[in-house]
């Protein structure tokens, strides 16, 4: 008797996680039997040179922060900010990984963002009218709340720096002073703008309190990082695209994208603020130190870090005028 093997078929996919996710946009509108069966010519936003880097980055670092951490796991994704094209897409460490849930597309997974969404209550509170010279106080206090009880945050180094402008505390990223912003500002409104901005995991608004700003809320890395492509944009917002053009086995063009202007969903101004903050080394300095991983070499680079409680999500998110790029790194577990 010969044996039979069964093999893997997805084994020479590209860009698998990528790959699959488009597929089952296709089957929600065409259906499984054109797509199995039409002859479907599909042309998607990929771009094939940055995903290979992007990989090879991932499965490097992803090796190095499972000695060094204890993180087996990491997701990059990156999207034009000019018009909002996925350019690359990795979901996970490898794909094949079966026995670590390599096959999860971690990029599409709602997770907690932890600081890396702070931009977005200060962007709110900037469009009340505070600015980033508006000054707080940080020093422990106790908040009241709805939904977290008394509610006393910390700081990320557990120090109190005492009269800091909302520039140092974005910068800094210090908790104390982002929960004043957020009480300050009004759950509303920074719910408002995260709507606007593409996020779709804060529905049900009664969840969240105070602790939304240290990234309380579920998010995905993707809409994450299209959200960041606003501030990017200097305000305005292009919805996530992944097809460029679905042709039948007849040549006819089924659905073709093209570049439109855009929604301006946040004031011009105040996005070049936030951005302003967020490619300001010398504001961050204090903290993160003069020399560190959120600048580079040869151009300005805006940048914002997260990390979750006890350490299980460690987020950055970095944008150019043209390119925004998110990454987590972490384990599926939490």
């Amino acid at each position: 008797d010969t044996a039979i093997v069964i093999r893997n078929r997805e084994q020479n996919i590209l860009a698998p996680h990528f790959v699959l996710w488009v597929r089952d946009q296709l089957i929600e509108k065409y259906g499984e039997k054109l797509l199995e069966e039409g002859g479907l010519k599909v042309t998607t936003t990929l771009d094939m040179d940055k995903q290979k880097i992007a990989e090879e980055a991932i499965t490097k670092i992803a090796k190095q922060n499972e000695k060094d951490w204890k993180a087996k796991n990491a997701a990059l994704v990156a999207l034009d900010a000019t018009n909002g094209q996925i350019l690359t897409m990795v979901g996970s460490r490898d794909y094949f990984d079966t026995a670590n849930d390599g096959n999860v597309n971690v990029a599409i997974r709602s997770r907690q963002p932890g600081s890396s969404f702070k931009p977005i209550v200060y962007s709110a509170a900037f469009e009340k009218g505070y600015t980033p010279e508006t000054l707080l106080f940080d020093v422990i206090t106790t908040f009241p709340t709805d939904v977290e009880g008394e509610y006393i945050p910390h700081n990320y180094d557990d120090k109190e720096h005492g009269v800091v402008s909302m520039r140092q505390s974005l910068a800094g990223s210090l908790n104390i002073p982002a929960v004043k912003t957020i009480y300050l500002t009004g759950l509303p409104r920074v719910l408002d703008l995260a709507e606007r901005l593409g996020y779709t995991t804060l529905g049900d608004r009664s969840r969240f309190g105070l602790s939304l700003v240290l990234g309380g809320g579920e998010v995905t890395l993707l809409e994450h990082a299209s959200a960041f492509s606003v501030f990017a944009r200097e305000g305005v917002r292009h919805g996530i695209v992944s097809l460029l053009k679905v042709e039948d086995r007849d040549g006819t063009t089924l659905e073709e994208w093209k570049l439109e202007d855009g929604t301006r969903v946040l004031d011009e101004n105040t996005a070049r603020l936030t951005t302003n903050i967020l490619s300001d080394n010398d504001a961050r300095s204090y903290i993160f130190g003069q020399r560190n991983f959120l600048t580079l070499p040869d151009r300005p680079v805006a940048a914002k870090t997260g990390t979750t409680n006890d350490y299980r999500d460690a987020w950055t998110i970095g944008f150019t005028p043209s390119l925004v790029t998110g990454v987590w790194v972490g384990n599926n577990n939490n």
